[in-house]
């Protein structure tokens, strides 16, 4: 079961910002569970308990639509190098748009990213350490380019149409109040 506690503490935030990657994991009580890769530079432990995960424009958008309905979400750090660790945060979170007056202030804490679609505003209730001992020790490469390339070429269209098309409805059908006309 590992070691639970209710703060993030500095050791946690520590591991936080050496971590290439995380995952998210979100469901409401009668949606499919939903777990995520994330990568890049999106993630900010802030004061407190907050956390503040960017997230950018991609094929689907289902955290948003669990977290309109549930608000439950679980972020997961796992210690592909160095020492065995798992880490999950364990919380409540809602999404933040573009449109919504908190976006200008939390947005500051990220570089400019074009296809930035939602802030995913964390309050952790949960912090859980365990082993790690089965994690495979990884080496990292580097980032993929794929996001970049797939940005520049829709940037003049802008993301509102492709946020139209791919990113209203959850695979279950939920809304995910991307767009304001929801």
């Amino acid at each position: 079961m590992g070691t639970r506690y209710t703060d993030i503490n500095e050791a946690d935030r520590l591991f936080i910002a050496k971590q290439p990657m995380f995952f998210v994991a979100t469901a409401t009580a009668d949606s499919s569970v939903n777990v995520s890769p994330k990568g890049s530079d999106t993630l900010r432990v802030l004061e407190g308990n907050r956390v503040l995960w960017l997230n950018y424009t991609g094929s689907g958008n289902e955290t948003a639509a669990h977290l309109a309905l549930d608000g439950r979400i679980t972020l997961m750090f796992c210690a592909f190098a160095g020492e065995p660790l798992i880490l999950r945060l364990y919380g409540k979170a809602k999404a933040i748009h573009p449109r919504d007056s908190q976006w200008h202030d939390l947005i500051t804490h990220f570089a400019d990213f074009p296809s930035a679609r939602q802030l995913i505003d964390c309050e952790i209730t949960t912090v859980q350490r365990s082993c790690g001992f089965t994690v495979p020790l990884m080496e990292l490469k580097g980032d993929r380019d794929h996001m970049k390339n797939w940005v520049a070429k829709r940037q003049d269209k802008g993301f509102e149409a492709y946020w139209r098309e791919k990113n209203r409805l959850s695979v279950d059908g939920l809304p995910t109040h991307v767009l304001d006309d929801e």
